[in-house]
């Protein structure tokens, strides 16, 4: 098994997804295909998938990958967004698992054409598809100190963000901001690194995050993602979700109780009117995170969290 990406935790999102042979499944972020390859292998003979990406190239090189599954799997250039349209017109209408793995694949970071990684450095546009949205260089080239701290506040939880908004329109008065490396040095120099403190990620790293995750609307796309994916479970169906942030881990975490509450009256209700049922129960609790010796193997899992559930009968 070839693999230019290393998929996390991958032992447990089988065992938690739990594909059996004839079931549907659906990967709604296929990435470098890691998890989709073990999803098929365990569904054999006849289990399908449905493998879901915004990012045209990683559809295309996981076709090319995983060509000996033939019709088994389905893939589409989508956003899990729009998993509600997309799963029912490729035949996944009803289906017995959905998996959300939400980082990004090695060869995304590597990828010089879009500047994710500010160690492969390239063109600040962060967008997984290219074709819509705003990139990132528009982001910095166009909004204000304030608007650029609040989203970094916002998206990247980072503490400096003033600070770095200040210098990235100090900066962009005399050579805009467009390139990674141009974006993590300006960092660097805003909040450097503490010889005498041991930190583990680069002092860019929030900065990053908040831009990419506003050039895809990524927070709004998973809510509407993990909505569609409950509606499409069958009975006993699994919905495994790895986020690798708080912001992102806080929403699956929410609507996981949500979900598992079923009303949504408010507390001081006397008695129960919107009718609401449960529709899920929890598969893990607490929530699972990597081994040492994974963590050890492939640093880029050490903020990996996985929450699942199971999908009840109506």
């Amino acid at each position: 098994m070839e693999e230019g990406h290393l998929p996390v935790m991958p032992a447990e999102v089988i065992e938690t997804l739990a594909p059996a042979p004839g079931s549907l499944q659906i990967d709604a972020t296929v990435g470098g295909g890691g998890h989709t390859e073990r999803i098929l292998e365990a569904a054999s003979p006849d289990g399908r998938v449905l493998g879901l990406d915004a990012d045209g190239a990683a559809t295309e090189r996981v076709r090319l990958r995983l060509a000996r599954f033939g019709d088994r799997l389905v893939l589409r250039r989508a956003n899990f967004r729009e998993l509600a349209e997309v799963a029912p017109a490729a035949g996944f209408g009803a289906v017995d698992g959905a998996l959300f793995d939400l980082g990004l694949s090695s060869f995304q970071l590597a990828d010089r054409e879009r500047g994710f990684g500010f160690r492969a450095g390239g063109p600040l546009d962060m967008r997984f598809d290219t074709t819509r949205g705003v990139s990132a260089s528009e982001f910095l080239a166009t909004l204000s100190a304030d608007e650029l701290a609040a989203l970094f506040r916002r998206y990247g939880e980072e503490p400096s963000a003033w600070r770095i908004a200040k210098a990235i329109v100090a900066t962009r008065s005399t050579a805009p901001v467009t390139t990674a490396e141009d974006l993590a040095a300006l960092v660097e120099r805003v909040v450097p690194v503490n010889p005498r403190v041991r930190r583990r990620i680069h002092p860019a790293t929030r900065v990053f995050q908040a831009l990419r995750i506003a050039a895809n609307e990524e927070l709004d796309a998973l809510e509407e993602g993990l909505a569609a994916a409950v509606d499409l479970l069958r009975p006993g169906g699994r919905l495994v979700v790895l986020s690798y942030h708080s912001l992102e881990d806080r929403i699956v975490k929410r609507f996981l109780a949500a979900e598992r509450r079923g009303c949504i009256c408010p507390p001081a209700a006397p008695v129960c009117v919107c009718g609401r049922e449960p529709r899920l129960r929890l598969v893990t609790r607490p929530s699972l995170v990597p081994t040492d010796a994974e963590i050890d193997a492939n640093p880029r899992a050490r903020s990996a969290r996985l929450r699942a559930a199971e999908r009840l009968a109506a």
